[in-house]
């Protein structure tokens, strides 16, 4: 009998939460990562274009050219570790590397599998329009500017909240860590998925918890192995 090959979800958004957690440091660290916003401004332009570019090439050959794939993901990354330093989650004091690559050792870890297919025809409509439910959902979860000033969405507060338990109690709730990561997967998948990196439309779910349930392979049903009943004649 062979063996079924595992099967992983494209997308899979994995972070452990720090133990123990500075109970004041949560208050500055706007300012520590005035850095990385720096950088990660004019990162952001350039997976802007890169995504233009990889539109056309999948338009056109049906492929994401690898390399501005794993550029694309090393944005997405890094704007995900800092993310969870700072106000996307304030789940750990260690300071996010400069990297666009795979850090192992730090507690959030983002995945993005390689297509070497991709849907002409959806790559026309799923970035502005089959997305549009998720583009709802997720605005409450980051807030945006409104009346020029910018408003914090649900992940930001909620973060926030946790970080205040831990000023007054040292420990950072578990259920609001696991809820914020719920939040953070669905807008990461979401962000994927319009960025033209997958075809695979998000799930409308809050995946709680540090390791996504896409970091577990979902095993297809191998064929049956019961013996078939003779054909009649």
């Amino acid at each position: 009998m062979t063996s079924t090959p595992a099967v992983y979800p494209p997308v899979r958004v994995d972070a452990a939460l720090d133990s123990p957690l500075s109970r004041w440091l949560w208050l500055v660290k706007w300012i520590l990562v005035i850095p990385h916003y720096i950088v990660l401004f004019f990162l952001w332009i350039a997976f802007f274009v890169v995504s233009v570019i990889a539109f056309f090439a999948i338009l056109f050959t049906e492929r994401y050219p690898r390399p501005l794939f794993d550029f694309n993901v090393g944005v997405l990354r890094w704007s995900w570790r800092v993310s969870f330093y700072s106000y996307g989650a304030l789940a750990t004091d260690r300071y996010p590397p400069f990297s666009l690559g795979e850090e192992p050792g730090y507690p959030a870890r983002l995945e993005i599998a390689y297509p070497e297919r991709l849907s002409r025809g959806l790559v026309l409509v799923k970035w502005w329009l089959l997305a549009i439910p998720h583009y709802i959902v997720v605005g409450f979860f980051v807030g945006g500017y409104q009346a020029r000033m910018w408003i914090g969405g649900l992940i930001s507060v909620l973060a926030v909240i946790a970080a205040v338990i831990v000023a007054v109690t040292t420990a950072y709730s578990r259920d609001l860590f696991d809820l914020i990561m719920g939040l953070n997967r669905w807008t990461l998948r979401v962000t994927a998925y319009a960025s033209l990196m997958t075809d695979e439309y998000p799930p409308f779910r809050l995946d709680m918890g540090g390791i996504d349930p896409a970091s577990q392979p979902l095993v297809p049903t191998p064929p049956s192995t019961q013996p078939q009943p003779p054909l009649k004649s």
